[in-house]
């Protein structure tokens, strides 16, 4: 895996997220209560909300348009939702933050 840094835990507030574009297109890095880090695609499998702007609560976002709950573990709808999202991996060494792409080329947002 290539693993890119995407800036400092810190950038994120917690239970909050952080958009960063990719060539293939926007994913979301957020920030739990537990200050664990989870990386998404930016894109609810619903209608498209931006999970960016959503309410983070525990291990999962909510969707700002229609109030779909996804998993930031898995990608998945939770209860009687169904539907999922790319997972990117993440990794978090002294706050620094880092994803990993098969030779992909990122900017942060």
């Amino acid at each position: 895996m290539n693993w890119v840094e995407i800036g400092n835990i810190s950038d994120i507030p917690l239970r909050g997220a952080r958009c960063v574009k990719t060539p293939m297109g926007k994913i979301a890095v957020f920030r739990t209560a537990d200050n664990d880090v989870y990386a998404i695609e930016d894109r609810c499998p619903h209608k498209g909300g931006p999970l960016s702007q959503g309410i983070v609560h525990g291990v999962s976002v909510t969707c700002p348009l229609h109030n779909w709950v996804i998993s930031l573990e898995t990608g998945k709808a939770e209860g009687a939702d169904e539907g999922a999202v790319r997972t990117i991996p993440v990794r978090n060494i002294d706050g620094n933050l880092s994803v990993a792409f098969e030779s992909m080329m990122i900017a942060a947002e």
